[in-house]
């Protein structure tokens, strides 16, 4: 990705990571269908995804909720936590009417439905709502997933939450349309990689052509999402990678090359913090380490660790280990202190995830 990467990965309880279950069951299915269906005529939805929405999320959220509005949902809100700032590249999707900022979200909904969150601390102050709502319904592909709601569409096999999400559409009978699948087309695309992660599997494309049949040009929203950043961000991206240094001997041997950016840069060259999400694409590709990683400043002492591997290391192991949480090859953690101390805890952790692999 080079425009508006997936964010790191959801952050969430430090607990060993669960194995690939088999996904969602017909009885989840048909508890989420009815949690909708059986929703009253004048019912007050709530959709949520996580603190700082990368395209999947977003995508996910919004698709979902003009899906819901073809229904005939008609008191409708879609949120998130924290500032109401939505990266460039992704800030003209369809829907974006159904935002509203966290502090004007519905406090007691008939239905709240999560996207994209493994874990109840990435809802941020919202989290309230699993308890206000009436029904809890929890979509989302993240293996470390806690299910932590009372209805949970959990698949750690999907490439992307809009898989679930346009699943549980074609069971209520939504007809797609373009506006429904730009979103999840977007979403699809920005955690496959533009299809070119291992997740990306027939049934992806299989989804991709049905988005792409409603007519959406794949050309322009490719431009759109990750083929365009100011030249602030292209400035930017090349001072933080000349800092970038590579372990040959970190992980087992298997490599680290890492990099890091400060609030002061992004001060120096007048950039949102979103930029900096494409920046682990122009590192993972060194060819000398199978584990890359960018550590981004949040406030001082405080830093979003996003990581990947190329397969001989399980990311999500380091990232749980140190409070985070992901996928086996894309993972991401909230680290503290130094970046001289959060780079270490990673290479601890990396040695430590090789052995009990």
């Amino acid at each position: 990705m080079t425009g508006v990467a997936a964010g790191p990965a959801d952050t969430g309880p430090a607990v060993a990571p669960p194995a690939v279950g088999p996904g969602p069951g017909e009885a989840d299915w048909a508890a989420a269908v009815a949690a909708v269906r059986g929703l009253p005529a004048d019912a007050r939805v709530l959709l949520i995804c996580h603190v700082n929405p990368d395209g999947d999320a977003l995508g996910s959220m919004l698709g979902f909720g003009l899906g819901l509005r073809q229904l005939g949902v008609r008191r409708l809100q879609a949120t998130f936590p924290g500032p109401p700032e939505v990266p460039e590249p992704i800030s003209g999707l369809p829907g974006m009417d159904l935002l509203v900022p966290e502090v004007d979200a519905d406090p007691a909904p008939e239905l709240v439905v999560c996207f994209d969150a493994a874990s109840e601390s990435r809802l941020g102050g919202l989290v309230d709502r699993l308890e206000t709502a009436g029904a809890a319904l929890v979509l989302d592909h993240h293996a470390s997933n806690t299910r932590f709601g009372g209805i949970n569409l959990v698949d750690p096999r999907a490439a992307a939450t809009s898989v679930l999400a346009e699943e549980l559409l074609t069971r209520l009978g939504v007809t797609l349309d373009a506006a429904i699948a730009e979103c999840l087309y977007v979403a699809l695309t920005t955690d496959t990689g533009s299809f070119r992660f291992e997740a990306t599997t027939p049934a992806v494309h299989e989804l991709a052509a049905r988005l792409l049949a409603t007519g959406i040009r794949p050309g322009d929203i490719s431009r759109r999402v990750f083929d365009t950043r100011p030249f602030g961000a292209v400035r930017l991206f090349g001072e933080v990678l000349c800092r970038a240094r590579l372990e040959p001997a970190a992980a087992g041997g298997h490599g680290l090359v890492w990099t890091y950016a400060t609030l002061d840069d992004l001060t120096r060259h007048d950039q949102r913090p979103y930029v900096l999400e494409a920046l682990i694409d122009s590192v993972r590709c060194t060819a000398e380490a199978d584990v890359s990683c960018v550590v981004k400043q949040v406030r001082p002492a405080e830093w979003a660790v996003s990581m990947r591997s190329k397969g001989a290391v399980d990311v999500s192991r380091v990232a749980v280990a140190l409070g985070g949480g992901g996928h086996r090859l894309a993972a991401g953690f909230t680290g503290r202190g130094t970046v001289e101390d959060v780079v270490a805890g990673i290479r601890t952790e990396l040695d430590k995830a090789l052995i009990e692999a």
